[in-house]
């Protein structure tokens, strides 16, 4: 049996929600980001503790085939993003495609008909997150994050930064306050 979890987004993520599993007695077989696979169906007692216990935490069951989907497509691309899992020529279009089988303009229509936003929008930023993140770090060159991120050039990563927050790299790394969102918030 296969469950479908939303606002999971990282490593961490994945071990809180193996815990609550196995809490109730349910030792899954797998947990990645988004999906639990359990070898057997929780009984109703079991799932409705799960449930809450989710819910407590900022987790939530997904139980429409719609919600489900959106959910593979956020997760998929944070994955690829935050991770480091893109390759040298990643098309998201083609990557979500490939990854959830179905056709990327279904998919494109879906996202922007639920969350209000293009795909492309939401990578953008994810990106931009993920750059925050590094530039807090200070352990990489901007043009390293540029390359990392696979933006064309440190211009093209300069100017989108600057378009979607306000600041430009340099003006962001000497904030004391960096003005990071959750992933699950972006």
């Amino acid at each position: 049996m296969e469950l479908y979890i939303k606002n999971m987004v990282c490593n961490r993520c994945i071990l809180v929600v193996k815990q609550v599993f196995e809490q109730e007695g349910l030792h899954p077989v797998n947990v990645k980001l988004g999906e639990v696979e359990l070898e057997k169906t929780p009984n109703s007692k079991q799932l409705e503790a799960i449930k809450t216990n989710l819910t407590s935490l900022g987790f939530e069951i997904l139980n429409d085939q719609k919600r489900k989907t959106i959910e593979q497509i956020r997760t998929t691309i944070i994955r690829l993003i935050h991770a480091g899992e893109l390759d040298d020529n990643h098309k998201f279009s083609v990557l979500l495609s490939d990854t959830l089988h179905k056709d990327y303009s279904y998919l494109s229509k879906l996202f922007s008909e639920v969350e209000g936003i293009t795909i492309e929008k939401y990578v953008i930023l994810q990106r931009i997150e993920r750059v925050k993140e590094l530039l807090t770090y200070g352990e990489l060159s901007l043009s390293e994050i540029a390359f990392q991120l696979g933006y064309s050039s440190v211009a093209h990563l300069s100017a989108q930064f600057k378009k979607t927050t306000g600041f430009n790299p340099s003006e962001f790394r000497k904030q004391k306050d960096h003005h990071r969102k959750p992933l699950d918030n972006v």
